[in-house]
């Protein structure tokens, strides 16, 4: 019998060390940066607060239609944890030039989360052929004074969408009467709202009976202004290093062609991916420059390139 309890304790002891090592592999293993938190997920109905603000315009949600439309929203963008951390790293890289060109064009800066839905601060392309971070179609950029061809495509180039994308927010602006109606004016086009404010004799946005895609447009922004503007009430853990910032890069102007911007990176210290990175608006391997126009080409500074 003893020695029954003696196998038995000492088969105890072994599961055991194996358990605290596997926990211990397992810990040890893991991407996740807890910080001292080790609370198990859960999903949690969210806190709807009675109004909320756009561009200094009070958003109530008294109306049902309305609360629910912000629930939506809030719910989608809480729970795609993965897309909305990653709003969170790219916002600290790119709002500060962003906040800075709405502020110089009078623009309320809450308009910055128009760009995050727009595009998730990338340089995308849609189905449509809209393209950049304000996703500018080429009529519209081209009659805004972009220049847009097979070698060049300036709606890449972000400070100049961004001012293009608050040139067409004032006209809507004075055209509809608020900033909320020149919001949802981004989406439906400036014409497309002000025929549904006459047809259905109502003047706020909040009011209309709009397609699906116009109806969470402003909500999408509301929403991810309450998110991004309080991180941590949403749930989303991070520390400063966890964020993407802000590439230190100076200015070289061109005026002329250049045959091979490999070549010209090679001579900047740079390579071709970073100058094609920073300089996004560049389609090829050349620019063509037949006019002589002056670009501003970016260099990013104190990089590395090679071993």
């Amino acid at each position: 019998m003893k020695i029954k309890n003696k196998i038995f304790i000492g088969s105890l002891l072994i599961i055991s060390a194996l358990m605290l090592f596997s926990s211990s592999l397992l810990k040890s293993k893991s991407a996740f940066k807890s910080y001292g938190m080790i609370e198990p997920s859960k999903v949690y109905a969210l806190d709807i607060a009675s109004e909320y603000t756009f561009a200094g315009e009070t958003v109530s949600l008294e109306d049902p239609d309305l609360h629910e439309r912000m629930d939506k929203e809030l719910l989608v963008n809480t729970y795609w944890q993965s897309n909305m951390m990653l709003m969170i790293k790219r916002s600290n890289k790119y709002f500060p030039l962003i906040e800075r060109i709405l502020e110089e064009e009078g623009i309320p800066n809450d308009f910055k989360y128009l760009a995050v839905i727009e595009s998730g601060l990338e340089n995308v392309n849609s189905p449509a052929g809209a393209k950049g971070f304000w996703q500018i179609l080429k009529t519209t950029a081209r009659e805004m004074g972009l220049e847009v061809n097979t070698n060049v495509d300036e709606r890449y180039n972000i400070e100049f969408s961004t001012r293009v994308a608050c040139a067409y927010l004032k006209k809507a602006k004075n055209r509809l009467g608020s900033w909320t109606l020149a919001a949802a004016s981004y989406n439906r086009g400036i014409s497309g709202i002000d025929r549904l404010l006459k047809m259905q004799q109502v003047d706020s946005y909040y009011d209309l009976l709009l397609n699906r895609e116009t109806k969470r447009y402003v909500f999408r922004i509301l929403a991810t202004k309450e998110i991004l503007s309080n991180p941590s009430k949403y749930g989303f853990v991070f520390e400063n290093q966890d964020l993407y910032n802000v590439i230190p890069v100076y200015k070289v102007e061109v005026d002329t062609a250049i045959t091979n911007i490999a070549s010209f990176a090679k001579n900047m210290g740079v390579n071709y991916k970073q100058i094609k990175i920073h300089n996004p608006w560049l389609l090829q391997n050349h620019l063509n420059n037949k006019s002589r126009k002056l670009y501003y080409i970016k260099i990013p500074q104190n990089v590395k390139v090679g071993p």
